[in-house]
């Protein structure tokens, strides 16, 4: 293995034992990595450089500088790479050297300097209060028949909006992280940090009835603690999860088709809407920074500007 191919190997142990982070978010780092090695390879004319199973051998990401870490960002520019995409290969390159140099790699951060065009502000995408009262009252519908699939899409539905959690925390909770009675539940987020978020009346609903009719049916002896089985019995798997909020949200006419993830930007944009502070709905999101969690303030103002302007006759 060759000399960058060490350093990138113990770069990904980094992340992965000691931040904690997620396989998905480990590949995504490397990756970013090893687009930039690429680079510099082509930049030094040494493309040709490559083991017979295609990992790339000659060390040259140790001795990178700031200027051709300029240059890749500015190679990706040129190329129409989006603004989004580049400020986060920015980022992570800048998590990489300063790994680099905090354990004795490199003298120098090359990347200490390095900025990258603003990411484009997108703001999210999220459902109205009837909207979001449409989509509930049409997956409790759904379980009319009492079919355990209809049970266990209204009780992911209801949880995800109640609390605000990440598709990953909830498809890994297990029957014993939930408490109907005191309605929390812990959830383990990014960096393996545990917390407890309370959920409403509806999701205990919900919850309770998926649990006592609909996880029985599904249940086989190798389920496990789960909480959310699949089909076939096993732990529900995010792709899963996915497809039951698209399936979900479409059918409200007029509304948004959104993802797992928006259902907790609209939860955050609720309670924000609805007096909720800043530092709560941090906590109930499990951010680190208030920065992150100060862009559904963004999204209330928007929000509250349109109403104006739909309802006041001199607006």
């Amino acid at each position: 293995m060759g000399h960058d191919e060490e350093v990138i190997a113990a770069y990904a142990s980094y992340l992965e034992r000691e931040r904690g982070r997620s396989a998905h978010t480990v590949r995504a780092y490397v990756a970013d990595v090893r687009a930039l090695h690429a680079f510099l390879l082509r930049a030094a004319g040494s493309d040709t450089e490559a083991g017979s199973d295609g990992q790339i051998t000659a060390p040259v990401l140790l001795g990178a500088t700031l200027t051709q870490l300029r240059s890749w960002l500015g190679s990706m520019a040129r190329t129409g790479t989006s603004r989004t995409t580049i400020a986060r290969r920015a980022a992570s390159i800048r998590t990489f050297y300063d790994w680099a140099h905090r354990s004795g790699r490199i003298e120098g951060d090359p990347a200490v300097r390095l900025v990258s065009a603003k990411r484009a502000a997108h703001l999210p995408v999220v459902l109205t209060t009837g909207q979001a009262n449409a989509t509930m009252d049409a997956a409790a519908r759904a379980c009319d028949a009492g079919d355990p699939i209809a049970l266990r899409d209204r009780a992911i539905l209801e949880l995800l909006y109640a609390s605000g959690i990440r598709v990953g925390e909830l498809a890994g909770l297990d029957v014993d992280d939930v408490d109907l009675h005191a309605r929390v539940a812990t959830v383990f987020g990014k960096g393996a940090r545990e917390r407890t978020v309370p959920f409403g009346a509806p999701a205990a609903e919900a919850l309770a009835a998926w649990l006592d009719q609909g996880r029985a049916a599904l249940a086989r002896a190798d389920s496990g603690p789960a909480l959310f089985l699949g089909r076939r019995g096993g732990r529900i798997d995010q792709r899963q999860v996915r497809s039951a909020v698209h399936a979900a949200t479409s059918r409200v006419p007029g509304g948004p088709d959104l993802a797992p993830h928006g259902l907790r930007h609209t939860a955050a944009t609720h309670l924000l809407d609805g007096g909720a502070d800043l530092r709560t709905v941090q906590e109930l999101l499990g951010h680190r920074s208030l920065a992150t969690t100060q862009l559904y303030t963004h999204v209330s103002i928007e929000r509250l500007k349109e109403s104006y302007a739909r309802a006041h006759p001199r607006a």
